[in-house]
């Protein structure tokens, strides 16, 4: 036990502190910005990054990974604080939480086995995409004026920024790694736009930092059904999530790091740290892929890097508030940059050509929902039901039947081989002759496998039609799978099968 202490917590000890730092700074303006995308105080956001980002380092099954307040989850709870209030809201995190542990003892996480590869790519380049999208209001865009979409730009200071930033984040690295580039970027702009007094947007224009650490409390509402039927469909929601969202950035910072985690333990963690959150006056959170993407490339790969971002985040915004403030948000943009360039699945465009069309198309359904609806679970769950789809049809083509006639010409001999299941069981049935005048049929299944009751119906169709027409039916070679559901499902071989198959 003391060693696998010392590996999660202490075996990279100056790349965990540094890339905590990196990250926690980076956590201020997000936190910010998802607490007025939900429609609440900047603290309410930022108390919920510190106690997410603690509680997941010491209770998650996934070192390196970056939990807190998200704006997947800030968009699910506006409604929510419209209608009922801030008091509403910790109550839903409370039953979050609950309903996060309660899916990772009926392990959910067994879910991910379903999540193909051309899934998770989509989910990738698809947060990369809205991560991009998420820091072009900094730079300028389009507003209607008088009917009309007019282009607005910032001045020419926040351009300089971002490329200097840029600069520095990746040209630094080719002459020393000491330090995370990022950090550098980050305190170099934050010194120059200081020193030469530029006017530029900074942290402390995103909104007021809270003053106070937060305190432990219990939501002011009433205890009953009402209240029940109000938060319980958003907490499910949050739940859901929250944990495919933070199981698909496990998932992707074990290929950024090649090592494996514990999802379960991470289900876990994700609720009581929204339980804690709830308590703290915060709201829920989840993973965080552009936070766990900046931590491992700043060099953080154990749970002393998450723990350092959310203590250094509320260290910085009530006690260093001050000078966090004057952050500029050109240097926080260059470095969101970085990310989704970094996040982005570059070789995609090239799999396009390589890859099998079934996967591509998977791939681009997924980032375009996602990006469509900015609704992450969304797109996953239409790329998982088309990567079920396509695995269905795909399947259900290797179905073989073949079949001969004996010498005397009264009976035919046919083999199936392969997969009979809804995919395939309308060609299972259209291989059959009926027509034929025969004395008998032997069906030979022992190279076949029978999966559901759609296959069962089927092979009930072939049995019945032929007896119908006076002709002799013999089935053999049933697997034991196979002949287990057809003993429980088949109507075939019990008394009146064609009533029976008829509905009568």
């Amino acid at each position: 036990m003391l060693h696998s202490i010392k590996r999660e917590w202490f075996a990279n000890l100056r790349g965990d502190l540094l890339a905590g730092i990196v990250v926690a700074l980076a956590l201020i303006p997000e936190a910010i910005a998802f607490s007025i995308i939900a429609g609440v105080d900047p603290k309410v956001g930022l108390y919920a990054s510190f106690c997410i980002a603690v509680v997941t380092a010491f209770a998650g099954g996934r070192p390196g990974m970056i939990s807190a307040a998200t704006g997947a989850m800030a968009l699910l709870m506006v409604t929510l604080v419209r209608d009922h209030g801030l008091q509403y809201l910790l109550a839903a995190t409370l039953l979050t939480g609950v309903l996060q542990i309660i899916m990772a003892f009926i392990r959910v996480d067994v879910l991910m086995r379903f999540v193909s590869r051309s899934v998770i790519t989509g989910f990738v380049n698809a947060l990369a995409i809205l991560i991009f999208m998420a820091q072009l209001p900094e730079l300028g865009g389009l507003v209607w004026v008088d009917g009309a979409p007019s282009l607005t730009l910032m001045g020419w200071q926040v351009y300089a920024l971002v490329v200097v930033g840029l600069g520095i984040i990746y040209l630094l690295p080719l002459l020393t790694r000491a330090v995370p580039s990022p950090l550098v970027s980050i305190v170099v702009l934050t010194g120059v736009a200081v020193y030469l007094g530029l006017d530029v947007r900074t942290v402390g224009d995103m909104g007021e930092l809270p003053d106070a650490l937060p305190v432990f409390l219990l939501p002011q509402i009433p205890l009953n059904l009402e209240t029940l039927t109000i938060i319980f469909p958003i907490s499910m929601s949050l739940a859901v999530v929250g944990l495919l969202e933070s199981l698909m950035t496990a998932t992707i910072v074990d290929d950024l790091t090649d090592t494996d985690s514990n999802k379960r333990r991470e289900c876990k963690a994700q609720g009581i740290a929204n339980i804690g959150a709830g308590l703290m006056g915060g709201m829920a959170g989840c993973a965080m892929i552009g936070q766990s993407v900046i931590n491992v490339q700043s060099g953080g790969r154990g749970r002393l890097s998450c723990l350092t971002a959310g203590v250094l985040l509320l260290l910085m915004v009530v006690f260093l508030d001050e000078w966090v403030s004057r952050i500029p948000m050109a240097a926080l943009v260059a470095v969101m940059i970085m990310v989704s360039i970094g996040t982005f699945n570059w070789a995609s465009f090239a799999n396009l050509r390589k890859h099998p069309p079934s996967s591509s198309l998977v791939m681009l359904a997924t980032v375009i929902v996602v990006v469509a609806t900015h609704n992450l679970a969304l797109g996953v769950l239409v790329g998982v039901l088309l990567s079920g789809v396509f695995f269905a049809h795909k399947v259900g083509q290797i179905l073989y039947i073949g079949s001969e006639l004996d010498d005397a010409g009264d009976t035919r001999r046919y083999e199936v081989v392969g997969q009979v299941f809804f995919s395939s069981a309308d060609a299972f049935v259209a291989a059959f002759d009926f027509k034929e005048a025969l004395h008998k049929v032997v069906i030979d299944l022992h190279r076949a496998h029978f999966w559901d009751i759609t296959a069962i119906s089927a092979l009930d169709k072939v049995v019945v039609k032929f007896r119908r027409d006076g002709t002799e039916v013999e089935v053999i070679g049933l697997n034991e799978a196979s002949a287990t559901l057809v003993d429980r499902f088949a109507v075939h071989d019990k008394p009146d099968a064609v009533e029976r198959l008829m509905g009568h």
